[in-house]
């Protein structure tokens, strides 16, 4: 009677509790998961000051360079130029570098 008490709770119990990982779906990082991520990230060329700012370790004097530099170079050609402007170095940027992209050509001014 003890076993039927024990296999019967340890049954409830299992029943109340996800998956272990073990047995779980794994996770697929598909390229269409990783388009949306990139389509996420800020675009240095057509995003305005406030959104820039949203960024980590960006404040507005940062922004406004930002916005500066790409109207006097014609816009980001890759987004390593970020670490051109004055107060992002490379320890920022590379909380940036996830965080941003380069967009389309046509979408610069």
């Amino acid at each position: 009677m003890r076993y039927v008490i024990i296999a019967g709770l340890l049954l409830a119990v299992a029943g109340t509790y996800p998956l272990s990982p073990l047995n779980a779906a794994p996770q697929d990082r598909s390229f269409t998961s990783q388009q949306s991520d990139a389509a996420e990230r800020i675009d240095l060329n057509t995003t305005d000051q406030p959104a820039l700012e949203s960024l980590p370790g960006i404040g507005p004097r940062t922004a406004e360079l930002i916005v500066e530099y790409r109207n006097k170079t014609g816009g980001f050609k890759k987004v390593e130029e970020l670490m051109n402007i004055k107060g992002i170095g490379e320890r920022t940027f590379l909380r940036l570098r996830e965080l941003v992209r380069i967009g389309d050509a046509g979408a610069r001014k």
